[in-house]
């Protein structure tokens, strides 16, 4: 089971996706980040994997997620929140027992969980691709510091899905990011029981 995180990567910024209702991603894009009515005290999820946001999002169908955003951020940022984040679950290969798992996961801003990633018919792989969680300080590093563009993907997204409901899979993969194996320090992979 490989844990690896794929992403769209430049030497500077790392691209991740979100879904909103049409308010929030408006008021995103007009402000080149994130805004009232986006509320800083909730927990906002980000998602290096296109495909694992169109599996989360149902294409850009799903009630209060109708609209993609492609958010370009700082590498340092991103690995940041990955440098303060606990796994959401206790893991035996990564913690020494249950007690330093909550005592980890209690002092940090976010929270990281490796879920299946998917296939173009949103089928689950054996590969896990990660989620992370901001939380706290983490949000307000995430929309005051570490955003450097944001973009509306909603059409492409639209675009794939008519491809692969056409059976056009070949069509729809031509169209998908270029994502690859993004190289992680070698504590953060251990903190986040990460394979290589």
């Amino acid at each position: 089971m490989h844990r690896q995180v794929r992403a769209d990567f430049d030497g500077e910024s790392v691209v991740v996706y979100q879904a909103y209702p049409p308010a929030i991603a408006d008021a995103a894009l007009a402000a080149g980040t994130f805004v009232a009515p986006f509320k800083r005290e909730r927990m906002t999820w980000i998602k290096p994997s296109f495909l694992w946001m169109m599996y989360r999002c149902g294409w850009a169908g799903k009630e209060g997620q109708e609209r993609v955003l492609a958010v370009r951020i700082r590498r340092s940022g991103f690995e940041w929140a990955l440098r303060h984040a606990s796994l959401s679950h206790y893991d035996s290969a990564v913690h020494d027992d249950h007690g330093s798992w909550r005592e980890q996961k209690d002092a940090s801003p976010v929270r990281v969980q490796w879920d299946p990633e998917r296939s173009l018919r949103l089928e689950p792989r054996t590969e896990r691709s990660i989620q992370i969680g901001l939380s706290g300080v983490a949000v307000q590093r995430y929309v005051d510091e570490w955003i450097t563009d944001l973009r509306d993907v909603t059409a492409l997204a639209h675009r794939v899905h008519g491809h692969v409901r056409n059976g056009d899979l070949d069509a729809a993969r031509a169209q998908l990011p270029s994502e690859s194996v993004y190289p992680l320090p070698g504590d953060i992979g251990a903190r986040l029981g990460a394979t290589y």
